[in-house]
């Protein structure tokens, strides 16, 4: 990402961040509807793809990074997981210890969350990892 100004990168994974919603939410309700799919098994099936789509459009289009995929695909899932593990802290914090309405307390997730996926992604996940 050295050539490319932060704010680029920010607006690169932004919209890479949307399609994955997009594609996340269409797994989801095709398997459920079309396949008879049980939605939480639909829901796990459409993350799983959505974080292959997405890690291979940040590898490639967001950061150009040269990273080895066995290294950088094992610390894009991980900083995923870390970041659906934070999702929960903060909506569990804010909705059962502070009693915020959970749209407010889902907002302050889309505040924190990505940005330190982001962060993590740009500064570990993506540099050139030789391993």
């Amino acid at each position: 990402m050295s050539g490319v100004p932060l704010s680029c990168g920010m607006l690169r994974y932004a919209i890479v961040g949307v399609l994955g919603t997009a594609i996340h939410f269409g797994v989801l309700a095709a398997l459920v509807e079309f396949g008879g799919v049980e939605p939480v098994l639909a829901s796990a099936a459409g993350f799983i793809v959505t974080l292959i789509v997405s890690y291979v459009l940040n590898h490639r289009w967001t950061f150009a990074s040269p990273a080895r995929h066995r290294t950088a695909f094992a610390r894009y899932t991980a900083v995923s997981v870390l970041g659906l593990g934070l999702n929960s802290l903060i909506m569990y914090l804010a909705v059962h210890v502070f009693g915020l309405w959970y749209i407010l307390a889902q907002a302050l997730v889309v505040m924190v969350v990505p940005a330190v996926n982001y962060l993590l992604n740009r500064s570990w996940t993506f540099k050139s990892a030789r391993s």
